[in-house]
């Protein structure tokens, strides 16, 4: 797709215009495949088939250099410009149980890996009851609902003040006694929503406040969740809709990216939370 669109804006309407497509794609797509992706979880057929819709689609774009995504061990040059780093489908796994899942998008003004500091913009599709899309570039999150593959705008995204939900991933066995005590006080002041999907539950954080988490776990202290692919970006988006990201000790966009495929304890959302996380742990 030649055109003199800005990249960061056509990467999104990319995105946007491939969103119904993959929705519609879905129903026949739910089996398991024999493989599994770099990081071992098993793929569905609807994992690689979005993920390769996707590289074709932003292959079209002028001004995108390297396109990643979960699915894929490497990154592939496309070109010269920003590089793109997806997870085509998040939260996959529900696709059996049919719960929501989405497409998260990070932009990087740098060569993969690098740190959240080069996202120049972030996003991500929700595919809930209704398609939603999320998008964060140079300022306050924007909202839309996606139809016929087209964004309409349904305002600014701001992080509630007053905060009202909780969810954090990980069997709870292997979380820290730390944690474990932390969690204990959130629970008795928010309401659990804990969905699976991340973004889905990143999505009720920014809709009511609260805070979403995947720790550290005795069997993956590194947590479950991929810097480059889905804490970066949410964190990018959720720090510009005026909240906060952690890893335990610093902003998730402040890590040092040395790997691809690098996973990271993520905590996001209301500063107060955050705070208390950090002292916590």
């Amino acid at each position: 797709m030649a055109t003199d669109t800005d990249p960061i804006e056509a990467v999104f309407e990319v995105v946007a215009s491939v969103a119904p497509e993959i929705r519609a794609g879905l129903p026949g797509r739910r089996t398991a495949l024999d493989s599994e992706n770099v990081t071992g979880d098993t793929q569905l057929a609807a994992d690689v088939w979005a993920d390769e819709l996707l590289y074709d689609r932003l292959g079209e774009v002028e001004g995108i250099g390297e396109y990643a995504s979960e699915e894929r061990e490497t990154v592939t040059d496309i070109g010269e410009g920003y590089a793109v780093a997806l997870d085509p489908l998040d939260g996959s796994s529900n696709l059996r149980s049919n719960n929501p899942m989405g497409t998260v998008v990070g932009v990087y003004d740098g060569s993969l890996p690098t740190s959240g500091q080069d996202l120049v913009a972030a996003g991500f599709v929700l595919y809930g009851p209704i398609t939603t899309m999320v998008i964060a570039q140079e300022g306050q999150p924007e909202g839309y609902v996606v139809e016929d593959g087209t964004r309409r705008s349904t305002g600014p995204v701001e992080l509630p003040a007053d905060p009202t939900v909780y969810g954090f991933g990980g069997r709870v066995p292997e979380w820290s006694e730390a944690f474990d005590e932390y969690v204990s006080e959130v629970q008795d002041e928010l309401k659990l929503r804990y969905g699976g999907a991340m973004i889905a539950d990143v999505s009720q954080v920014l809709t009511y406040g609260g805070i979403f988490g995947y720790p550290a776990l005795s069997s993956r202290p590194n947590g479950k969740l991929r810097l480059l692919f889905e804490s970066a970006p949410i964190a990018y988006v959720v720090e510009q809709a005026g909240g906060a990201s952690t890893d335990g000790e610093q902003s998730l966009l402040d890590i040092e990216a040395t790997d691809l495929h690098q996973r990271t304890p993520t905590f996001v959302g209301n500063e107060s939370y955050i705070h208390r996380l950090e002292e916590a742990v």
